[in-house]
Order: C-alpha cells, then structure tokens, then sequence
C-alpha cells in the first residue's frame, strides 16, 4: 500500500496512552530531544496561537518546527520548518522508515504523524519545535515531548465524549501538558480555570493569566485585521494583524507573552503578529462578481459564537452561511450560536463521521440542503453576495480542494 494511502487507513483509531508514541520515538532514536518544545493546546484557538508563535520565534532569529492539525488541503501542511511545509518525498520516505515500527507498536494515524514530524525536525536542525496539541493533552502523542512553555488556550465544549463529561474533567485532560516549574499561559474562564489553577498548584506549574498577568486593554477592527493593546509587567505594547475576529486578540495576546518568556524581543513579537496567518480561520477569498467566500473552521459551540461575533464586530453581515458538522458535535447549541445571520445552505464533507444534512433541518427552519460543499457555496451565492462556510475544517478543507481542482479526501482526523 502507498504510505501516505496506509497512513490514511489508520484513521479513526483514538487509544489513550503514550505508550505507543513513547516507545514509536525512542526505536526512532528519540529525536525529541534534538530541540527545545512548546506546547499549545485547549479548545479553541491553538492553531492561531501555534502559527503566531511559531513566526514570533522565527521573527527572533531561530530555525522554527511548526507541527499543526488538521490539515485543510494537502497532509505536507501539518509539518513545516521556516513556513514551509515539508516536501513530498521526504513525507513518503519518513512514512516508509516508521511504517515497520508503528505497525509493531499498532501506532495510530496521529502518533505516526507526530513521530513523523519530531523526526523531521530533528534532521533538518530546528532550533526550536512549536507543537499544536491534537486531543486533550495528558495522552496526546504531542505530550511525549518535554516542553519548554505551555498554552491551555481555553476551555469549552468539545470533544466532552472522550475528555468529558464536564468542563473541568477536560480541564484536567488538557492540563496533562504542564510540568513543574514549567512556565504555562491560557485564556480560560470559569470552571475550566478553576481546575487550570488547581492543577498548576499541584504540579509546581507557573500559571500566566489572561486579565492577570497580562491583559488586553483595548481592540479594534480594522479594515484588513485587528489592532490590540497588551500591558504586560506595567508595560504597554500596540499590535497589530491580519486575523479576523475579537477572539483572535486573546490568541494572539498569548502567543506574545509566550514568545516574551522564550526570550523574543518587542520588534521580533510585532513582526510575527503582523505576518501571521491561520488558513481556514476567517479567511476571505474574492468570488467572481466582487462577491466574496469566507472559510471558517468554527466546529463548536464556543467556535461558532466566536464567528458570530466576528461577522458582526468586521461588518461581514449579511451573509449566506454553507453549513456542514461532524455527528458528534453539539448541532442543537451550535444552530443557537448562529441564528439569525443569514439563509443556510446545509451540506456534508467526504467522510462517515460528518453529520447527514437532512437531520439538520429541524435546526434550520428554511435550510436548503445540497450535498455536494461547492454546489453548496454556489447555491449559496444565489441568496447572498457574501458566504460563510463553517461548522468543521475538514468541510473547509474539502471546500478549498474543490476551488482548486481537487477531489475530496476523506476525513476522520
């Protein structure tokens, strides 16, 4: 079988542990250790805060891994040095080196991946990995390594059937990726903070605090980003980036107090914020006509708040929204968040895991459906002259495939 085809056929499996990936690195020669690591996860937000990291510490003058997950179109995304992603032929040839391991091990698809890119890293001499965290924290594969700073972003409502059922149950999963003496940042409010806090004391962590350490003072939608002020040890600092949506300041606020106690300067922090991207997250694409695509990746309850707050904060409305879930998701509270905002086109991605259209109706009063994700955004374009595709970034992905003439992949990580 082709690697990246036996790689795919291991989807789908979720086995706790890090025995696996444990045992996957070190007959790999325990590349981990080549490189310093930060780990970035929590609910929402981690892949913004892992890229905006990832560019402060480039920005600084380090050679800079940057592992990250799902991909939207192409595998190679998840694994880059430098923002560049990671040729084809070094994918096929690192999968055929781990293929007879992982196979002893019975190694799932995102403990091969994460080996995949450790290995990678350490070949190609970074100075410095940045880990985007896949699920939970305390068994992710991500969690072998032995971080140098850690980010719980925040805490919602997802994946509550494996980390769940409470938000402090996944609180304590997430925060498996502290360790004693190790400095940790987050975002989180609540009980999920509650718990953040009671883990931290527990282990010796030094817990930085969204509105205590360090605060946002102020954002502001620009024609083409934000800008926001972040006080900081009695100092006071303006930022500006290309991300959509208020959420994106606190994100960004947590990628640059981690850069600050990684050692990057002001100008290095301001520079990686400037240049920071996040495909699939509020990303604007021109359509024919002037009209214009919006991709979003918002796959829970607090994810689609967020980019209802968003389309309303930049001016985005109206908007037809092309709507497609994963079966596991919270439909109900998700349809809640978005209510209101436009005509809905429902449809589905290429995968078993996504979520039947016409179960959704009852959601959507006066939903269309059309199963097809770019017949859906066409359709779509009919009602409005702005659409929003949301509700999982594996139908972004496929969406983005499609414009580019490729066929669906199918998904389940």
């Amino acid at each position: 079988m082709e690697p990246l085809a036996w790689l795919y056929a291991r989807q789908g499996w979720v086995k706790p542990g890090l025995e696996r990936i444990l045992a996957l690195l070190a007959r790999l020669g325990n590349p981990q250790e080549a490189y310093p690591v930060a780990l970035v996860g929590g609910t929402n937000g981690k892949g913004t805060v892992a890229r905006a990291l990832a560019a402060i510490l480039e920005e600084a003058g380090l050679r800079v891994g940057l592992y990250t997950s799902p991909h939207l179109v192409d595998f190679r995304e998840r694994v880059a040095i430098q923002g560049r992603p990671i040729g084809q032929e070094a994918v096929l040839s690192l999968l055929e080196e781990i293929r007879p391991q992982a196979e002893s091990l019975e190694a799932t698809f995102f403990e091969v991946a994460t080996a995949l890119a450790l290995l990678h890293f350490a070949r190609e001499g970074v100075e410095f990995a940045v880990l985007e965290v896949g699920l939970g924290g305390r068994f992710d594969a991500t969690n072998a390594t032995e971080p140098q700073l850690s980010v719980v972003t925040n805490i919602g409502h997802d994946h509550l059937e494996i980390l769940g059922p409470t938000l402090r149950d996944v609180a304590r999963e997430k925060a498996g990726i502290f360790r004693k003496g190790v400095p940790a940042l987050t975002a989180a409010r609540g009980e999920g903070l509650e718990e953040l806090r009671e883990r931290a004391r527990t282990m010796g962590t030094p817990l930085w605090v969204l509105g205590e350490e360090f605060s946002l003072l102020g954002v502001e939608a620009l024609g083409e980003g934000l800008a926001f002020r972040l006080r900081i040890r009695g100092e006071e600092r303006t930022f500006r980036t290309r991300l959509l949506g208020p959420h994106q300041a606190e994100n960004l606020a947590l990628a640059a107090v981690s850069g600050r106690l990684l050692g990057a300067g002001w100008e290095a922090v301001e520079k990686g914020l400037l240049r920071a991207e996040n495909p699939g997250r509020l990303e604007r694409l021109p359509w024919p006509g002037g009209r214009e695509l919006l991709l979003d990746g918002a796959h829970n309850p607090e994810g689609a708040w967020a980019l209802r707050q968003a389309l309303r904060f930049h001016g985005l409305l109206p908007a037809a929204l092309v709507l497609g879930f994963s079966r596991e998701k919270d439909h109900r509270a998700m349809a809640e968040a978005l209510k209101g905002l436009g005509p809905v086109v429902l449809t589905r991605y290429a995968s078993p895991r996504s979520q039947d259209p016409r179960a959704l109706l009852p959601l959507f009063p006066g939903a269309l459906v059309e199963e097809e994700p770019l017949k859906a955004v066409e359709r779509a374009f009919t009602l409005e002259n702005r659409v929003v595709v949301a509700g999982s970034l594996y139908l972004v992905g496929e969406v983005k495939r499609a414009l580019l003439g490729l066929p669906p992949e199918e998904r389940w990580q």
